[in-house]
């Protein structure tokens, strides 16, 4: 079994650091990237981190993870709440999914609070900042030898 855990990041978060840093925080994307590949590789796990904007972007990854990962952390970003493709995608990965958002989407608007990834994540961290993406790859270290 592949010992890839590939992060996947949904639209607009390209402009993490940038967009909104009253909800998101100032660290960019590729802190973000050198924050989980060091905490994964105390576990001797391996990383990589891609975003896009497009959803069929996103669905052809998520596909392709299934010859290349062991697992996927995902932000869906605002295809959380619309995207029954990415979920069905999803559905067809084996291994463990971990939801990440960096605000807590309870605490946000109405439309936010349901998540259709959600459904078939093996966890969801919600709220945590950035801090979130390094709290996944711990938790898919666990799902991953337990």
């Amino acid at each position: 079994m592949s010992k890839l855990i590939t992060i996947l990041n949904g639209p607009n978060l390209n402009l993490l650091g940038l967009r909104q840093p009253e909800v998101y925080g100032t660290d960019t994307l590729d802190s973000v990237a050198r924050d989980c590949a060091a905490v994964a590789s105390t576990f001797e796990l391996d990383t990589e981190l891609k975003q896009t904007n497009h959803e069929g972007e996103m669905v052809d990854w998520i596909q392709a993870c299934r010859n290349t990962s062991a697992a996927i952390i995902i932000n869906p970003a605002a295809w959380s709440h619309t995207s029954v493709a990415i979920l069905d995608a999803l559905n067809t990965f084996e291994g463990p999914v971990i939801e990440v958002h960096i605000s807590n989407i309870h605490a946000r608007e109405s439309f936010r609070h349901h998540s259709f990834v959600s459904a078939r994540a093996n966890g969801v961290i919600a709220g945590c900042g950035v801090q979130g993406y390094a709290l996944a790859v711990q938790r898919v270290h666990t799902l991953l030898t337990t």
